[in-house]
């Protein structure tokens, strides 16, 4: 090596220089190499640079050795192994030293040690990637913008949100996500607090608009952070999407005003068939005392009245949903072809109607009767919304509802259930009528063409089955009613067409029957029934009162009870306390109020009579329950 090249590394000897020839051979090690590779000078000296390092390089060596041969330079980076074996990345700047010939005399490979800006990239690289990929997962929109309202960053979640792509919106002002009045007022707000510092937003969360690329305008809450770079703010925004959780909300304030309609309806229909089972039963004893045949008429047509009263009861116990229901397996496929021919006749020859059944049997556990009449209520309602003619469709399938459903109507369990869709082409529902559809007695008819009955009952019945109902409808669009029923269990359904048992005489006996009743006219009313069909009745006008009856009198052969009375003890916990001092005792419960409960004493330990009831149905089913305990 030439003694100008020596005198040179001398000069750099605190810099991290090698000289080497074109095969590698070190020529001089400086004590800045000694310090970064931990090799010191007698042990490198005349070693192959690219062997002592254990170099990689981002090409192949014999392509860095013929760009330095044409162009007398070579800069890149390599990865070196210390002598301590750890890794070293290394920016290498080479550079070829001639003689007066031309000829090669040595390579000076000047190297600076990368190692921690490696690090660094990788460390930023990592969050970069992390940041990354939260953000594409982050449910809320994040856009982030400069001082004056340009967008610089717009996430996957931004994109979903707006239907805008990021590319679109880069450079873009943010007010074109704003409706107004927010858009008119943002630039003064910024203005403003760019002046002042007054915040109103900045750090704070705040119910807002947005307005997506196709117009819709969308309730959100805005949560805006405040960061500075370069002297320069920028702000950060995260949106929420509202929609889902206020239709949520709707929903479910309408469920609990339902709800709290219901139990007030109950109530008043619970006491007005306990009013209607007097007056029957006391029409019932009078009318046989009556000669004149218009007496007796007039006895007939308030029976009659007393009739339609009871009714109308049950239709308000069906929207409360406490109407007695007697479910059982059923082909809902079947059951509603069954009777397509009254609905054809119902409808009129002015409306198509369609029948589609998709999939396997439908079975599900339902009162037969009640959803015939459900489904006759909706034929009723879209016949009158189609007075011109058009189509009717009912269509039944197999569906899921899954978690995401019940998240929008919290008052649904997931699971399978059988579908009936009715579908008409009338004039559709505005918002407010669709809102108040279901409810007891809301009509958009004229005065006297209807009682605004009929969804309510279909509410309560759908309601009562464990079921879900829905409906969809736009002014001059149709409507559709969704009807979802718990889907049986492999169950076989059961014959829809068994005829009816003919009606017996009225049954007498002798035995003792308890009467448990909180209504006093009602209690003489079936205490004097009762003992005309030749028993001996002992009365009570409430549970207390009735134990003390149990215990005093062994002779008891029945308790017939209202389920729901006063006293702290309803007609269920009175059943039970009398099984356990007399196991023997039969137990016949009555009332207006379905109540599943029952199910548990098993079929025989209680039977049911729901009110109001006729004398013949009360005589036979008092006998029925009796002849059972003989049997």
């Amino acid at each position: 090596m030439s003694a100008e090249l020596t005198s040179l590394a001398d000069v750099l000897d605190a810099a991290i220089v090698i000289i080497h020839d074109l095969d590698g051979r070190i020529f001089q090690w400086t004590s800045g190499c000694e310090r970064l590779y931990g090799y010191s000078r007698e042990e490198a000296m005349g070693r192959r640079v690219h062997e002592l390092l254990d170099t990689r390089y981002p090409v192949p060596r014999a392509q860095v050795i013929a760009t330095l041969a044409e162009r007398g330079a070579w800069q890149g980076e390599l990865d070196h192994r210390a002598k301590d074996g750890s890794k070293l990345s290394i920016q290498s700047l080479w550079v070829m030293r001639r003689s007066a010939g031309g000829e090669t005399v040595a390579v000076l490979q000047n190297n600076h040690d990368i190692s921690g800006l490696k690090r660094t990239q990788a460390e930023l690289g990592e969050r970069e990637a992390h940041l990354t990929s939260i953000l594409a997962t982050v449910p809320e929109a994040m856009i982030v913008t400069d001082e004056q309202g340009r967008i610089t960053s717009f996430s996957s979640g931004a994109s979903a949100l707006f239907g805008y792509c990021p590319e679109e919106m880069i450079g873009r002002d943010i007010k074109v996500l704003m409706p107004q009045p927010y858009r008119a007022e943002h630039d003064a707000y910024m203005s403003n607090y760019a002046r002042t510092g007054e915040a109103r937003i900045i750090g704070y969360g705040r119910l807002v608009q947005a307005v997506t690329k196709d117009g819709k305008v969308l309730p959100v809450e805005l949560a805006i952070g405040e960061a500075r770079a370069n002297g320069r703010r920028i702000f950060t925004a995260f949106i929420r999407d509202l929609s889902s959780r206020q239709k949520m909300e709707q929903e479910l304030r309408q469920s609990q005003k339902m709800e709290a309609i219901g139990q007030l309806t109950g109530g008043v229909a619970h006491d007005f068939n306990n009013i209607l089972t007097a007056i029957i039963a006391n029409l019932e004893l009078l009318q046989p005392m009556l000669r004149d045949p218009d007496h007796q008429d007039l006895a007939k047509e308030a029976q009659g009245a007393a009739q339609d009263g009871a009714k109308l009861a049950a239709q308000l116990l069906a929207f409360a949903r406490r109407q007695p229901l007697n479910p059982a397996p059923t082909d809902v496929g079947r059951l509603v072809s069954g009777f397509s021919a009254l609905l054809r006749r119902t409808l009129g020859e002015a409306i198509e109607l369609r029948l589609s059944a998709s999939g396997d049997a439908h079975l599900a556990v339902v009162d037969s009767a009640q959803l015939q009449n459900a489904v006759l209520n909706l034929a009723i309602n879209a016949r009158d919304a189609m007075p011109r003619g058009g189509q009717l469709a009912i269509d039944i399938a197999h569906v899921r509802l899954d978690a995401d459903y019940a998240q929008m109507y919290p008052e649904v369990r997931t699971g399978r259930y059988v579908l009936i869709t009715v579908t008409d082409t009338g004039t559709g529902m505005p918002e407010e009528v669709r809102r108040k559809a279901f409810e007891p007695f809301f009509t958009t008819k004229p005065v006297g063409a209807g009682t605004g009955l009929g969804l309510s009952m279909v509410y309560g019945f759908v309601k009562q089955s464990g079921g879900h109902i829905q409906i969809y409808s736009e002014p001059g669009s149709g409507t559709s009613v969704r009807i979802y029923l718990p889907q049986a269990e492999s169950v076989a359904a059961e014959d829809q067409h068994a005829a009816d048992a003919p009606k017996p005489e009225l049954p007498r006996g002798s035995e003792t029957i308890l009467l448990v009743e909180d209504d006093p006219r009602l209690r003489r009313v079936l205490s004097r029934r009762l003992r005309s069909l030749g028993y001996e009745v002992l009365e009570a006008d409430s549970g207390p009162a009735a134990i003390t009856h149990l215990a005093a009198r062994p002779e008891i052969a029945l308790v017939f009870t209202d389920m729901v009375m006063p006293g702290g003890m309803t007609g269920l916990e009175l059943a039970q306390a009398a099984l356990t001092m007399k196991p023997a005792v039969k137990i016949l419960f009555t009332s207006g109020y379905a109540e599943p409960a029952i199910a548990r004493l098993g079929h025989k330990a209680g039977a049911w009579l729901k009110k109001p009831y006729t004398a013949d149905e009360l005589a036979a089913k008092v006998r029925e329950v009796l002849h059972e305990g003989a049997g």
